[in-house]
Order: C-alpha cells, then structure tokens, then sequence
C-alpha cells in the first residue's frame, strides 16, 4: 500500500466527542450462559474518530485528534494515543469517559461473532463544550479536512455535529460527518461535504425528521438486505440527506459495498466476496478513504475503491482501527465501481 500524499495544509482533524477506552476480547467459541476463557485481550484509545485518525496516520496521513476526556479511562486513553505516536489536542472534562468492551467470537468451526457493549458516556456541560468548540476553531485555520464521528455524550445538543460543519466551512475546510440518529438528522444543516451512514443509520435518519415531518415512504422498512442488493429506497433516502444540504452522501452497505450520491453523479462499488472477521472499526477504516479523498482531491470512483477496501481489510484486523494490508492489496483491483442509476 503507497502512503498517501501529504495533505496540503495540515492535518485532518479528527472529533471524538465520547471518547472511550476500548477494550476486546478473543475468545475460541463464546458460551453466552457460561464461564468463557479469554484468549487474548486489547485496550486501546478508541471512538470512531480515533479509529479514523489510526487508519489515516498507518497511510501516511498527518492527524490530529480532538475531543473530549475525563478521568481515569480518558487518561487511560490519552496516554495510549501518546504511545501510539498519535497526536492528541484534548479538551478535559470533569466526567468519567466511557468504556467500550468488544467480544469476539473467533471458533474455528463456526461463524465469526462480535457483540459491543458500549456505555452512554459521561454527562457535558455547557461551559466543557464551549471550551472545545474554542479549540477546535482555533485549529481550522491549518487544518486539511475534518472528520466528525460517533455518539454524542449525554449534555451535547443534537445539532452539535451541523455547528461544527458549518464552522469548518466558514474557514474553508471540507468535512464528513458519521453519526446515527438525531445528530445524523441534524448533520446536513451544517452543510458538510460527506455524510456517511450505513444502510440502518440511514432508515433512522429519516423515518421521523426534524420538526415532526411524514418519514420518506419505504425508506424506514427497507433500507436494502444484508446480501448487499442495492434498494432504491437506499438512493432516495441518499438523495434526501442531499438535498438537505449534504454535499455528498456515501452509504455502506456491508458486504454489499458503497453507494455514493453526490453533485457529480452517483456510483456503487460492489465488493467481490465477504470478508469474515471483526466489523467493529470498518466504517471508520471507510472514513478514513473516504476523508484522504477529499484531501487528495482524487475522483469519486477512485476514493470509493480505495474507502471500500480498506472497510474490508479493517474486518480482517482484530482491532479496531487497525487494518490487514494484505487483504487490502487482494482487495482493492477486484471492487467494481459503476454508476448508479437514480
């Protein structure tokens, strides 16, 4: 895998507002009514923007991650980012950040299973989200692109994903949001370049829109199947977020691939075969193409071949926000990327 070029002002800024200290066991066939042996176990720094901003930096991309920390699992956190080399602008808060534990099921007769667990998060106040939103303006001026992911702790306002879009675009800089639910709706009123959602997130988003609206018809009950087929209720509700004032909207689909409506067309990339192993941190490692597109200004069909396979070589890597770049290379000249009809 080449690295990416270098961005032409400065780093992406990655936002992680629920930071957390991920950790993940392995185990050789879970008894969900038993005693089970761990095989092994991993804690690391995560949230989905950390997980972008590991993918981005093992491609040679400059990062910087933001948000919010607190107490002993933020430090616990912190200090790993440290570690990994990663750099780190974080915004201390009086709470406690969450902690996120990740089972996975790796028998080797039968199918791989992964089940999260994931905590709310700590409560924000008012005066903790001003203190970041200072910072990360601050920063906008040298920063190459902005990558705003994951939930949003409790004390934050739905709308707090478009407020930050919308600032980066007053200085210039490009953005993708990836949120579910209530700050997935909000997200096109900041105006961002990229919203992504998977095909779920999608249904959500607009089965009650802001304002109490009627839902889309269709979209809430068929989002598209898990074997990938392409629905069109997956493009008209892509075409919604669109015309709410999303640049463009890329939807994962799984092993189905990647739907992407944007101004200059639409396209899906279909993967060629399933691959088997972790999803957690997938749709961070598609992130993280999709984010290195923008800065390199590379055309769509390029960034979704490039997002679509590293999402299958982040399934492939037992831990989020890694990537197996063997897969990656196996993968990447066999996804067909075509055009999408509306």
């Amino acid at each position: 895998m080449r690295p990416a070029s270098p961005p032409a002002r400065g780093p992406v800024l990655t936002v992680t507002l629920n930071l957390a200290l991920d950790v993940t066991y392995t185990a050789d066939g879970v008894d969900w009514d038993g005693v089970n042996r761990v095989r092994a176990v991993h804690r690391r720094a995560g949230g989905k923007g950390v997980n972008v901003a590991r993918v981005l930096a093992g491609l040679g991309c400059d990062v910087l991650v933001t948000g919010l920390s607190g107490g002993s699992n933020g430090r616990a956190a912190e200090a790993d980012l440290a570690g990994a080399g990663l750099p780190a602008a974080l915004t201390r808060i009086g709470g406690e950040s969450r902690a996120t534990l990740a089972v996975c099921d790796l028998h080797p007769s039968g199918p791989r299973r992964t089940a999260l667990f994931n905590e709310p998060g700590p409560v924000v106040s008012g005066g903790e989200l001003a203190a970041f939103l200072a910072g990360f303006e601050a920063r906008l001026g040298t920063a190459a692109a902005v990558v705003v992911s994951g939930s949003l702790p409790p004390g934050v306002p739905a709308g707090f994903y478009a407020v930050l879009a919308s600032r980066a675009r007053e200085h210039g800089v490009p953005v993708i949001v990836d949120a579910d639910g209530e700050a997935l709706r909000h997200a096109p009123a900041g105006r961002p370049s990229i919203v992504k959602p998977n095909a779920e997130e999608l249904a959500r988003a607009l089965a009650a829109p802001p304002g109490g609206g009627p839902a889309r018809p269709g979209t809430a009950s068929r989002p598209g199947d898990r074997a990938g087929r392409l629905s069109g209720d997956v493009l008209g509700g892509a075409e919604a977020l669109r015309e709410a004032g999303a640049g463009a909207v890329v939807v994962s689909l799984g092993a189905g691939g990647l739907l992407a409506v944007t101004s200059e067309g639409s396209w899906r990339a279909a993967m060629p075969y399933r691959v088997e192993g972790n999803p957690t941190g997938a749709g961070d490692a598609l992130v993280a193409g999709l984010a290195l597109g923008l800065v390199e200004g590379s055309p769509w069909p390029d960034r979704l071949r490039r997002a679509a396979a590293l999402g299958a070589a982040a399934v492939a890597a037992p831990v989020a926000g890694d990537i197996d770049a063997d897969v990656f290379r196996e993968v990447h000249p066999l996804i067909r990327v075509e055009t999408a009809d509306p």
